[in-house]
């Protein structure tokens, strides 16, 4: 699944951290992230991006001539978690290294707990400093992340002793490890809350200032660059008590990239989906899912019902797609089209609420856009109300297509428990 509707953040209780929310937006690149953290006074680990091994071979050199440090750290840049796992962050030690390292992961299918089974091809890699370097002080490790609570409607700060691993097995394990600080966004983190989370993670001296600085730089970050979600993990307390940005995690509102045109040019089509893209392009609000029946609906709020619908039927949503408030024959066709190019789909359900457009005209858009597809060897329920949703009806049932029209709710769960089977 990869989104500009995901399906993906953070709900916390006070004893569990559980994945719910449905928001607009747009992923970045672990260096693209790093860039704005930068810009924000965040300290992050230096590095360079590169796309040839020769190009990867200069950062080093770059990275060596301004910290000293021959050490480097190799990091594919893809849109997805557990890099390390799959082999896609690897440490060289020389230059030699660098380029034998670099060729090995550019190209590469990286696989990891958050890609498809076939993996995603690395096209870029990051070249890091070293910042794991030997010191006066013990290192740590923390997880930090800044995001919307949608229960509450405050920005929130999730962090915890415990970086470095995946935070999902630490909210299950131990979730007494896991704290939350809640943020009125009209006031901003307050000093006060900057140094809670400081203490709370155990710091004092030098890297407790450091920390309440690095807290309220990312917050900044988070609140200025109109994002739904950053997340730092780890944060690194180096052994010289440095408060440091180890990897990143960013992903920023779709809805408001109107005002930062410089992150709009951050976006890399090669992470999203094709389908997601033309839908984009066409004026469809459209979400690749795993499931089995395809959906076409006016409104997100319908569309997440409808999606539960299919749910209680037994059934998976295949996509999420909101056709908008002129569900003509050129966009219902469009939305056919995109719907059936996914070969798991077994059924579509349209569930159409005619307000502003009426039911008659999308019937006939449907039927129209039926004609000009030819072949569809998937049932379709359609499901329209509103005005003049007699006449659509009518229309449907009189088309002579293979078409199922429902009236009500269970209506139309009961013939997509039907069409599945």
């Amino acid at each position: 699944m990869n989104l500009f509707l995901n399906i993906n953040l953070i709900l916390i209780n006070s004893n569990k951290l559980s994945f719910v929310v449905i928001f607009a937006f747009m992923n970045l690149h672990e260096y693209q992230g790093k860039e704005i953290l930068e810009k924000f006074n965040v300290k992050v680990q230096k590095g360079y991006v590169a796309d040839n091994v020769e190009d990867a071979v200069k950062c080093a050199e770059k990275i060596k001539k301004e910290t000293g440090s021959s050490v480097f750290v190799i990091k594919a840049q893809i849109h997805a978690g557990g890099r390390g796992k799959g082999g896609g962050v690897k440490i060289a030690k020389s230059f030699e290294e660098v380029k034998k390292i670099a060729s090995e992961i550019l190209g590469m299918n990286l696989v990891t707990p958050q890609t498809p089974p076939e993996g995603k091809l690395v096209r870029k890699i990051l070249i890091a400093e070293d910042v794991y370097y030997d010191g006066e002080f013990e290192r740590s490790e923390f997880y930090m992340s800044v995001l919307l609570n949608r229960s509450s409607s405050k920005n929130m700060i999730i962090y915890s002793t415990e970086g470095g691993v995946d935070i999902e097995t630490v909210a299950e394990k131990t979730p007494d490890l896991i704290f939350q600080e809640e943020v009125e966004v009209g006031n901003g983190l307050l000093p006060f809350q900057a140094r809670k989370i400081a203490f709370n993670l155990g710091l004092t001296g030098e890297a407790f200032k450091n920390m309440v600085q690095f807290v309220t730089s990312l917050y900044n970050a988070y609140q200025m660059s109109d994002a739904s979600l950053f997340e730092i993990n780890p944060v690194l307390k180096s052994s010289d008590n440095k408060i440091i940005a180890v990897d990143s995690k960013v992903s920023l509102d779709d809805n408001a990239l109107f005002r930062h045109k410089e992150y709009e040019l951050m976006r890399d089509l090669n992470e999203e989906s094709p389908v997601e893209v033309e839908a984009r392009e066409e004026g469809l609000n459209y979400v690749d899912l795993d499931g089995n029946v395809g959906c076409m609906v006016n409104g997100a709020g319908l569309a997440m019902a409808t999606m539960d619908l299919i749910k209680l039927a037994g059934g998976e949503p295949a996509n999420f797609l909101d056709v908008g408030g002129t569900a003509d024959a050129d966009r219902v066709e469009k939305a056919f089209r995109l719907i059936l190019r996914d070969d798991n789909v077994k059924a579509i359900l349209v569930n159409i609420f005619g307000g502003i457009v009426r039911c008659d005209r999308v019937a006939e858009g449907i039927v129209s856009a039926y004609k000009n597809l030819k072949e569809i060897d998937v049932p379709i329920i359609v499901r329209l109300q509103g005005t003049n949703s007699v006449e659509a009806k009518d229309i449907i049932d009189n088309s002579g297509l293979n078409f199922l029209s429902a009236i009500g709710f269970d209506e139309a769960a009961k013939m997509v428990q039907s069409a599945i089977k």
